[in-house]
């Protein structure tokens, strides 16, 4: 019925291929002399989304997700991941190869150290771990008698032989109409940090942060526009991007050697070694810097210097111009979500759609927006017990149909030359049970409770998080991830360092965006997340001793009234759901055609206690 563009639904490889793979991988492994070897989830950079050429971990074990770990040993071999994924891993990952266990709580060092043994030689690729990763699988080595093996090359590599090669994505300009500031402005802030760490340099190895100065933007990822490189931006005088030349058009060259010197990937590491040798301070973000850079450095006679790259928070805080885009951006894609929920309500009641249609049909009208560059992530779309699965994505062979008295979870974004966006809605088909009824209240009644909440400046994510879940606490339920997450600018929906979780420790600044998704999932039954984007703002409080900040939701989608258990509402939740879906109904209604006008004026009229 509608034909997709950015989104696949064809099933993992599993079975005697994995099989096998494991096997030669083990093999590769005894020619070298090493006992195991650590597959993380991650390219050079640490990035969310990979390309093909960097998907070692899904290669090798099935497992599709993006956070999470693999080590192999000769005899046992385990998969790693957090609490999104522990369904997802389990119907991927072929149990009897591979056991499943936690990524963070307790993390794969402890598994490490009990099962290693005295002389075993561990190893790992440098450029794929960070400097702290690297000490922590060192710590767990020296716990066991065993030894961390740094290679010189990737094993997995060699028995990956028809591994894809490295992307060329177009790099385009991403002009101050979008950006707001010029790449020159940018790098003098940029150095007055420099400046303040006490480096002479500053290594940008996160293709975000690259982007972000340089106001370029490219495709060589899935949903997120990076162009793939690094920079070296020195405290004084004029930076070098390392970036592969066949992704530059002359206009695109030209825009770089503006502000820089533009040189091939293969070129940062003399240029480092020729820093270091003259006993040079060269800062490192320590989130996305492989260990091989810091090895490099030292090793030249240099300091790396391990920190937070100060790029990361100069891009999170958004300025006149970037907001103004994201909030064009969301009025967009409010139309389109609008005519997508207008849609369900019509065909999912009749038992004619599945979840793939869904996700088609979404991106279909966002297409035709007219401005949709991609998609900001796959499109999550689970109904019945899928939607308890955090992080799913539909298949060909999971593709669910949509039956009254299911719930459909739908997880979407879009990316657009002025904002990105990331939405979530859960939809009654039919009549929900009151069990939904209650689940639901709860986790709006949290939502709420952070979309309306006012906290001094210098307040952490983490400090706010425990709002989210109080209601569901109450019934002694919780929510295993994070309650939201830094949003770029046409850039990553995924953007640190602030966020709204338990390890949120950022401080939230004005100007900054992020999620507020809480959910509740019941294993094998139904998944429910309500989720819009927030912009920090400042706020007016008489008498207040001190700058307060408040939150102005940006996304503008109706929510369920029929999930909607009014006697759990307090008056102010109340006003609060009428309030909002009065600004949907009054930027949305102008621009969508007559039925989709006349479910809207159902789906947000106001509800009375």
């Amino acid at each position: 019925m509608f034909e997709a563009l950015f989104q696949t639904f064809e099933e993992p490889e599993s079975g005697v291929a994995l099989a096998a793979r494991l096997s030669a991988f083990r093999e590769e492994l005894a020619r070298r002399n090493l006992t195991g070897f650590v597959i993380p989830r991650a390219d050079q950079q640490q990035n969310e989304y990979v390309p093909p050429s960097e998907e070692r971990l899904a290669w090798l074990t099935g497992f599709t997700g993006s956070a999470g770990q693999a080590i192999v040993l000769a005899q046992e071999a385990a998969v790693f991941v957090d609490g999104r994924y522990t369904l997802q891993a389990a119907k991927q990952v072929d149990r009897k190869a591979w056991s499943i266990e936690p990524l963070v709580d307790p993390p794969p060092e402890n598994w490490l150290a009990s099962h290693l043994k005295a002389g075993d030689r561990l190893g790992f690729d440098p450029w794929l771990h960070t400097s702290a990763a690297a000490e922590r699988l060192a710590a767990a080595c020296a716990r066991a008698g065993a030894e961390l093996v740094a290679v010189d090359s990737n094993p997995l590599d060699s028995v990956w032989t028809e591994r894809p090669q490295p992307p060329l994505g177009p790099v385009a300009v991403h002009g101050t109409q979008f950006s707001g500031e010029a790449e020159t402005e940018k790098l003098k802030r940029i150095q007055l940090e420099i400046a303040k760490l006490g480096a002479e340099a500053l290594v940008l190895s996160d293709s975000h942060a690259v982007a972000w100065t340089f106001n370029i933007r490219g495709a060589d990822v899935s949903h997120t526009p990076l162009p793939l490189s690094y920079a070296l931006v020195p405290k004084d005088g004029r930076p070098t991007v390392f970036i592969d030349h066949r992704k530059l058009s002359n206009s695109a060259r030209d825009h770089l050697e503006r502000s820089a010197d533009v040189r091939e990937p293969d070129a940062l590491a003399p240029s480092l070694t020729e820093l270091a040798q003259h006993g040079a301070t060269i800062a490192l973000d320590s989130a996305t810097a492989a260990d091989a850079l810091s090895r490099l450095i030292s090793v030249a006679g240099g300091k790396p210097l391990r920190g937070s790259d100060p790029v990361s928070l100069l891009k999170a805080v958004k300025n006149v111009t970037e907001i103004e885009g994201t909030r064009n951006a969301h009025r967009r894609d409010a139309i389109a979500l609008a005519r997508f929920l207008a849609w369900i309500d019509r065909e999912a009641p009749t038992g004619s759609l599945t979840e793939i249609d869904t996700v088609e049909a979404l991106e279909t009208f966002r297409r035709e927006t007219g401005a949709l560059k991609d998609v900001s992530f796959p499109t999550i779309a689970g109904t019945g017990p899928n939607g308890a699965i955090v992080h799913y994505r539909v298949t060909r062979k999971s593709n669910r149909r949509i039956v009254p008295g299911d719930l459909l979870l739908i997880d979407s974004g879009a990316q657009y030359e002025d904002g990105t966006t990331d939405v979530t809605r859960t939809i009654a088909i039919g009549t929900p049970t009151l069990e939904m009824q209650d689940r639901f209240t709860r986790v709006l009644r949290g939502h709420i409770a952070i979309a309306r909440a006012v906290f001094p400046d210098g307040t952490t994510g983490a400090q706010i998080d425990s709002l989210a879940r109080q209601y569901l606490w109450q019934a002694g339920i919780d929510f295993e991830h994070g309650t939201g997450h830094g949003v770029g600018s046409y850039l990553s929906v995924h953007e640190g360092p602030a966020r709204i979780s338990k390890l949120g420790t950022t401080p939230l600044k004005r100007g900054m965006i992020l999620s507020n998704e809480p959910g509740y999932y019941k294993t094998d039954a139904f998944g429910i997340r309500i989720e819009n984007l927030e912009l920090v703002i400042g706020t007016d409080i008489a008498g207040a001793e001190k700058p307060v900040n408040a939150f102005e939701t940006l996304t503008l989608a109706p929510i369920d009234r029929r999930l909607i258990d009014l006697n759990m509402l307090s008056g102010d939740e109340l006003s609060w759901l009428n309030d909002y879906h009065e600004r949907v109904r009054h930027a949305v209604r102008p621009h969508v055609d007559e039925a989709t006008k006349v479910w809207l004026d159902a789906a947000t009229e106001p509800l009375s206690l």
